[in-house]
């Protein structure tokens, strides 16, 4: 059974971030209207983003920790990430700014956030048509990379549980290539502690890992999805040994303080 303190936070969580989006977005949607767009940019998502993970971490407790920082580059480039949960198309929102999603075209219809969001050039698909989305990505993936606007994509099409990486669309890779730009890949366990459709926020430390750069110079879709898709394999086992070690230095410190 859960701890009842655990239900009492992710309510209390959950209320709070529907009272301050609704507010955020409203003087967003109001004032983003009339701003250039990294100024509307800092003001909808950047502010947003900050204020939801701290409510996070002041009320649930969830954290996170991120190596790799030094690997971002200067010039905006394709960020590709797994995929575990809402916890990262937030998140990494703030690390790499202005940025834009390919996302599903519904999210759009959100009240609040959904209409403040579609202020910023966001990749908004319909997955029913497969060939019209993968124009689509390409078609405006390319002119916001040109325009010095990051890109993220999750090659993964769908949200996976921590224990499984699912295969790798092609699709970013390929706007890579043709954009002539590196991909930046990232790997995270957000799914551990902000579980997807779970309702219960875990505490605990969500490790994120950014790698340097792959070039997409002289590869194949093929070849280059290969590659990420491999790095990305790599270090979720290396933060899956890191979670283990910690909570096993977690669990004898508690283990000799109970002694005490």
């Amino acid at each position: 059974m859960l701890p009842q303190s655990l239900f009492i936070r992710s309510v209390i969580f959950y209320l709070v971030v529907v009272v301050f989006s609704i507010i955020q977005n409203t003087l967003g949607l109001l004032i983003g209207l009339f701003l250039p767009y990294e100024l509307r940019y800092k003001l909808i998502i950047t502010t947003w983003t900050c204020g939801f993970i701290w409510l996070l971490k002041v009320i649930c407790g969830v954290r996170y920790q991120v190596t790799g920082i030094d690997n971002i580059p200067e010039q905006p480039c394709l960020i590709a990430s797994n995929h575990q949960s809402a916890w990262e198309t937030f998140f990494l929102q703030s690390i790499c700014t202005p940025q834009t999603q390919v996302i599903k075209r519904e999210l759009l219809w959100i009240p609040f956030f959904g209409w403040a969001y579609s202020l910023l050039k966001p990749i908004a698909i319909d997955r029913g048509n497969r060939q019209q989305a993968r124009a689509q990505i390409m078609e405006q993936g390319k002119q916001y990379l040109k325009t010095g606007i990051w890109v993220l994509i999750f090659p993964e099409g769908t949200r996976n549980p921590p224990t499984h990486l699912g295969s790798y669309a092609k699709s970013g890779a390929t706007l890579a290539i043709e954009a002539n730009v590196p991909v930046l890949p990232i790997a995270h366990n957000a799914g551990r502690y902000y579980i997807n459709g779970g309702f219960i926020k875990y505490p605990g430390t969500i490790r994120v890992h950014i790698g340097p750069p792959i070039s997409s110079k002289e590869k194949s879709p093929g070849q280059l999805t290969h590659e990420l898709r491999n790095w990305t394999e790599h270090a979720l086992k290396a933060i899956e040994g890191e979670s283990k070690a910690a909570s096993a230095i977690t669990d004898h410190l508690h283990h000799n303080r109970t002694a005490l």
